[in-house]
Formats: C-alpha cells, structure tokens, sequence
C-alpha cells in the first residue's frame, strides 16, 4: 500500500468509526454472535495481568477493553483511538463504572504513538488492526514501547476454515451484515466495507508468522469460535 492509498484507507476508516459510534457497541454484538465478550474474557485470562500493570489500548473505541484491562490491573490503563466520538461513548462507560482515576484517554494515530520506548506492561488492539493503513508498523509501535518481557495482544476478526461453517459466515458476513448495517446503525456502505477489510485482512498462522518478523517472541495464535476471530499474543525479549 503507498502513501496516498494509507492516507485514503485513514480517511474513510476514520469517517466510518466516526459515524457508527451510537450504534457500534450493538452492530459488534452482531458481528461476533454475541461472543466479543466471551473472546475478550478468553484473552484476559491469557494476559494473567497483575495488581498494578499497566497497558496502552490502540484503537480503544467505547472502551470495553480498557475497562476490563483497568478493573482486572487497577494500574494506568491508557486508551488510544481517532475517533473522538467513540472516545466520548467510553468516557461515558468509564464515568459510569467510576474509574476515571485509573484510565487516561488519548485521540491519537496508532501508526506513530507518543510515548516513549518501554512504558507499558502490555500493548493491546482489539478489533482494529485490520483497520489501519499498515498492520507491520502498528505491530512495531506496540513492541516499541511495551517494556522487555511485556505483552503485545492482539483480538481481531479472522478467516474461518472449517467448512461448512466457512461458506455460512462468508455470506452472512457479505450479504446479510450489510442489511443489519443499514437496518439498524443507518449505514450501508460502512458495514459493506468490513467484510472487504477482512478479505485483506491476513489469516490466523500469516498474523503469526508477521508477529514473529516484527521480532515478538514466544507468539501464540489462538482460533476461536470456528476460527470467526483469533487471539495473537506476542512477548517484546
């Protein structure tokens, strides 16, 4: 991908969140089957997180993960995303759960993250990765600035395998999610793009294999529900 289709891909992905924020926390229940909390409660007992780590959630969205990450820690816990309206929906959820204290939000660029090398226990995407201009460089910002012996982890939709299971979700993905898009968030050509944006997307042992070149160790792929989404875990040496 060259710089102007990046620069495009930012633009229209940056619309898009922008414009589902209301209704993004229903339209994921969709998409995963209701199972994003199970995946996330999954990848939470993966982590083991400790009394006081800290964390830097990219494309943090309405914050479910960063308030797990922080109830689960009670350490500094902080959100990344560039979507302001998203933010302002997890502020909302932090404000209601009274753990403002514990997490801090930030509108930033996952691609170029302003902090320093080796700040965070943990560095976290959770359904985003597959949204940004270039994957290799967001994966090369988390193990920037996770310190040694810390954690990038990755939650994100995947490509399942096992037939028949495959052909279904494919045509609920393409032709069914779409209709559900424009019924319920008022938007067609948004969820019309998702199922293309995983059609680039790279599958469960390619992800692997590009953690392990970003030169994350110890990386562990996990499929989960018919491989519909994986769990990358990889550790910074």
């Amino acid at each position: 991908m060259n710089s102007n289709q990046a620069e495009t891909k930012e633009r229209f992905v940056h619309s898009v969140f922008e414009s589902i924020a209301p209704k993004y926390d229903i339209m994921n229940d969709i998409l995963s089957f209701r199972r994003h909390k199970a995946w996330r409660k999954f990848t939470m007992n993966k982590m083991n997180m400790q009394h006081g780590d800290s964390a830097i959630d990219l494309c943090c969205g309405t914050c479910d993960w960063t308030i797990s990450m922080a109830q689960a820690s009670q350490g500094p816990i902080t959100g990344l995303d560039f979507s302001d309206n998203m933010l302002e929906i997890g502020r909302a959820k932090i404000k209601e759960q009274g753990i403002e204290s514990k997490i801090t939000l930030i509108q930033g660029n996952a691609m170029s993250l302003p902090f320093e090398d080796n700040s965070f226990d943990y560095a976290t995407i959770g359904f985003g990765l597959r949204n940004v201009p270039d994957l290799r460089q967001v994966l090369q910002e988390m193990k920037r600035v996770v310190k040694p012996g810390g954690m990038v982890v990755c939650l994100e939709l995947s490509k399942p395998t096992w037939q028949p299971f495959k052909g279904i979700y494919y045509f609920y993905f393409k032709h069914l999610l779409p209709m559900l898009g424009r019924l319920i968030a008022k938007r067609y050509e948004q969820y019309k793009w998702l199922p293309d944006s995983l059609v680039q997307f790279p599958g469960r042992k390619e992800l692997a294999d590009i953690f392990r070149e970003t030169g994350l160790a110890e990386v562990e792929a996990y499929a989960l529900t018919g491989g519909i989404a994986a769990l990358h875990i990889g550790k910074k040496e």
